[in-house]
């Protein structure tokens, strides 16, 4: 009777006991049968004949059962005891082999704060699995699923994690400059007001609208309001004039139009020396810095909490679950990505932030520049902490030179009406002679916090320099984290995404353009991320005013076809101020602050008329005599 068949190798076709010899051994006679049994019936004979062929039968049956141990159809017929017992033990041991534990699994996966109730105890078939290898597995479809969703919220949490030097250096030293900047103000506004009440008393608080509209406004140019510095501080010095003037001239009444003719004569008469076109070079070029540096760390505030805020595609996510938790899946839960596997894995799902690296750069350079310039010549605290003695020795001015002023605009705007008797008996030049000690630049005053503004641009700008490059070594950054690799050191005792074993595939370069054979990433580099490129286009636009600021220019971008269209405050430099400039082109794009004031018509216009041209070489001959 055949006790099991295979039908390959053909030496282990059929191997039978008792009818059928075995391997290699002739086939019995017809007639074997018949002499059997007259063999059973002639007594001893016929037994010793057949004890001796069963002798000679159990080499052979112990050689078939060791060839039948391996799987296969059983036949029917009763097998010796010894070979039942071959073909029950070894197949289960076989079994036993492919089914390797999960216990560690378990273990891993509890961890991660996840219920066991779905989590097998031994590998099973992975036919079910969708993104890791379809092999023996410890990993049923729903663990599959949270993996997934697991490893999407730790790649969000890693970006904005290793983000979190930067978004913080924005906001903390935005913080700490407006914090800065208004107190300065606040400080220079009080110091003004306590020295003109010691020194003038009524007639100052009767006129002191004046110098609180003074302070007023440049707040709000500060704070990002419509206001023209140029225009402001001519009008500030034009009404100082004719309170001045009415206060030198008690005698007589002036109407509403012959002080507004008086106002016209304060260019031309320069009563108050050359204080006020000094104030208002300095004045204009550090508020112009000042405001534009607070608005960089504005911008790249709200750039850096924005893009730190991924949101992982479909394919990134795909990848992220390969690398992070099929180790899971194939019973390694301890074995980390390799460093090079991880580097492309990151490059991929972070292309568009790349591309954001190279006008990031510009921006940074932009603010260090910027930065220098306010610790030098446009440093707005040097220039607010004395306001109050430069404006008080123009009235000084005013009051030496009173009597030639009144005669050349009595002759200009004709002779006034007298006042009543009441008015005219009153004299008011000697409250005009106090003088007031000089202010010494070296005497450096801790505002803000108990700082300076030189300490404050030197720290920003060390933590400014260090942000540069941020985006594009992002994903080394991460994959430098122990806690997500095996680290660059260890090559082979690592996963590839399919194994333990060296990661062979090359390193993509940086940016959306690249990623078109990332091995790893399914990346469409056709649709760049819109999110990502309106914040580009913010940082060129802020980037394109802080060179104006660098320069000493407060202008709008509005219009492609001027390359320096624009309007507003700025004093310009001379060459021994501004050695450097920056050559650069406007771009189309909308303002960052909405209430930045519109481009004039005519600035826009092209060419220059003969009347601009006069007006650029007076300043620049008066900003040199000024230095």
């Amino acid at each position: 009777m055949c006790v099991c068949a295979r039908p390959s190798p053909p030496h282990l076709a059929k191997v039978c006991l008792g009818g059928q010899g075995a391997p290699g051994q002739p086939p019995p006679q017809p007639g074997g049968a018949a002499e059997a049994r007259r063999g059973a019936g002639g007594g001893g004979a016929g037994l010793a004949r057949r004890a001796g062929v069963a002798r000679r039968a159990m080499p052979a049956a112990r050689g078939a059962a060791r060839r039948c141990a391996l799987p296969g159809p059983l036949l029917p017929g009763p097998p010796p005891p010894l070979l039942l017992l071959v073909l029950l033990v070894l197949p289960a041991a076989g079994a036993e082999g492919k089914a390797r534990s999960c216990g560690e699994v378990r273990q891993a996966y509890s961890a991660k704060g996840f219920s066991l109730a779905s989590v097998p105890y031994q590998e099973i078939a992975g036919e079910h699995l969708r993104i890791c290898p379809q092999e023996y597995t410890c990993c049923t479809s729903e663990m599959e699923d949270k993996l997934s969703q697991q490893s999407k919220l730790e790649f969000e949490n890693l970006v904005e994690e290793t983000s979190h030097f930067v978004r913080t250096t924005f906001v903390s030293r935005h913080k700490k400059f407006d914090e800065f900047f208004r107190e300065l103000l606040e400080n220079a506004e009080r110091s003004l007001n306590d020295m003109f009440v010691r020194t003038y008393g009524m007639l100052y608080m009767q006129n002191s609208e004046v110098f609180q509209d003074l302070f007023t406004e440049l707040k709000r140019y500060y704070t990002g309001g419509n206001v023209n510095l140029e225009e402001m501080l001519n009008d500030f010095w034009a009404r100082l004039l004719e309170r001045m003037f009415q206060l030198i001239n008690p005698q007589y009444h002036f109407s509403e139009d012959y002080l507004e003719c008086v106002s016209k004569y304060t260019d031309q008469l320069k009563p108050f020396g050359d204080v006020p076109r000094k104030l208002k070079v300095q004045v204009t070029r550090a508020f112009i810095a000042a405001r534009t540096f607070v608005q960089g760390l504005t911008v790249g505030r709200e750039v850096a909490n924005r893009v730190s805020k991924v949101s992982p595609t479909p394919g990134c996510i795909r990848a992220l679950m390969k690398m992070l938790y099929c180790p899971y899946c194939r019973g390694l839960p301890t074995v980390k990505p390799c460093n090079n596997y991880c580097l492309n894995v990151m490059k991929g799902c972070l292309a568009n932030q790349a591309d954001l690296d190279t006008e990031w750069n510009l921006f940074i350079d932009a603010m260090l520049l910027v930065a220098e310039r306010l610790e030098g010549p446009f440093n707005i605290e040097s220039v607010m902490d004395p306001i109050d003695v430069k404006i008080s020795e123009a009235i000084m001015n005013m009051q030496e030179n009173s009597m030639q002023v009144s005669a050349k605009i009595f002759q200009g705007c004709g002779q006034p009406k007298p006042a009543p008797a009441l008015r005219s008996s009153r004299s008011v030049p000697e409250n005009f002679n106090t003088r007031f000690r000089p202010y010494n630049p070296e005497e450096r005053p801790t505002t803000a916090a108990g700082t300076s503004l030189d300490r404050l641009v030197t720290d920003i700008k060390e933590k400014l320099k260090l942000s540069k490059k941020f985006w594009s070594t992002l994903p080394y950054t991460i994959c430098k984290d122990e806690r997500v690799t095996a680290g660059p050191s260890v090559e082979e005792d690592c996963w590839n995404g399919h194994t333990k074993a060296r990661y062979l595939p090359e390193i993509m370069n940086d940016g959306l353009t690249n990623q078109i054979n990332n091995p790893e990433v399914d990346v469409d580099i056709t649709r760049p991320d819109t999110f990502i490129r309106q914040q580009i286009m913010a940082l060129r636009v802020m980037t394109n005013k802080l060179k104006n600021a660098y320069n000493g220019n407060d202008v709008n971008f509005q219009d492609t076809s001027d390359e320096t269209s624009g309007s507003g405050s700025g004093s310009g430099c001379t060459d021994d101020i501004c050695p450097t400039e920056f050559d650069f082109i406007t771009t189309e794009a909308p303002p960052v602050d909405s209430d930045r004031r519109e481009v004039e018509a005519s600035a826009t216009q092209p060419g220059w008329s003969l009347q601009t041209l006069l007006v650029i070489f007076i300043s620049l001959v008066l900003q040199r005599q000024w230095r």
